[in-house]
């Protein structure tokens, strides 16, 4: 019988020719690793493990932190009721409004007692008689008409005075209806607080 070499006998299992042959891409062999085995970490991921979420997790922090909300609050507070810019809403800033606040503080007006006449109606209209009560809402009434004339009169008083005093180019919108809600208020109620005297009207 003729064999060739290099070749394995054609009456071999395949099986043992297979198992005899040494196999050159064995995965189970160890190769050294160089270095630290793994890829160095970008700038952008070490700052991103750095960070650490900055939130109070001890008492001592809670309450220093509540304590430090209710001061700011505070503040703001006492800011808003000073008439103090940084703390007022976008309604009242302005030296224009403060002017106006200023006018209608130092002046005396009807609406700022609509308030307090419609709480003696409402008591008044307790009492039995119907007439007396009757006379007390025509009163009520008219009343809150004249109160109504006055603030109308008020509005165009404060934006004549303020066109004069900042130009009418700077007068801002709404003026005279600001003023005309500010009367309406009792005087103690007002915020901003006063920050004038009655007949301290300003230059």
């Amino acid at each position: 019988m003729r064999v060739i070499l290099g070749e394995p006998p054609f009456f071999y299992p395949r099986s043992l020719v297979a198992t005899s042959t040494p196999s050159t891409n064995d995965d189970s062999a160890e190769t050294p690793v160089v270095g630290k085995g793994r890829a160095t970490p970008s700038r952008a991921e070490q700052e991103a493990a750095r960070r650490r979420p900055l939130v109070a997790d001890t008492k001592e922090a809670r309450a220093a932190a509540k304590v430090q909300m209710r001061e700011q609050r505070e503040r703001a507070q006492a800011g808003m009721a000073a008439g103090d810019d940084r703390y007022l809403p976008a309604r009242d800033k302005g030296p224009q409004r403060r002017w106006v606040r200023d006018y209608v503080d130092a002046g005396w007006h009807l609406s700022e007692w609509v308030m307090a006449l419609m709480v003696i109606v409402i008591l008044v209209s307790l009492v039995p008689d119907p007439t007396f009560s009757f006379f007390a809402f025509v009163g009520l009434w008219a009343f809150i008409v004249v109160a109504v004339i006055d603030m109308v009169l008020l509005g165009m008083r404060v934006k004549k005075k303020v066109a004069a005093k900042f130009g009418k180019d700077r007068m801002g919108k709404g003026l005279g209806w600001y003023a005309a809600m500010r009367a309406l208020q009792m005087r103690f109620m007002r915020l901003p607080k006063p920050q004038v005297k009655r007949g301290q009207y300003p230059a």
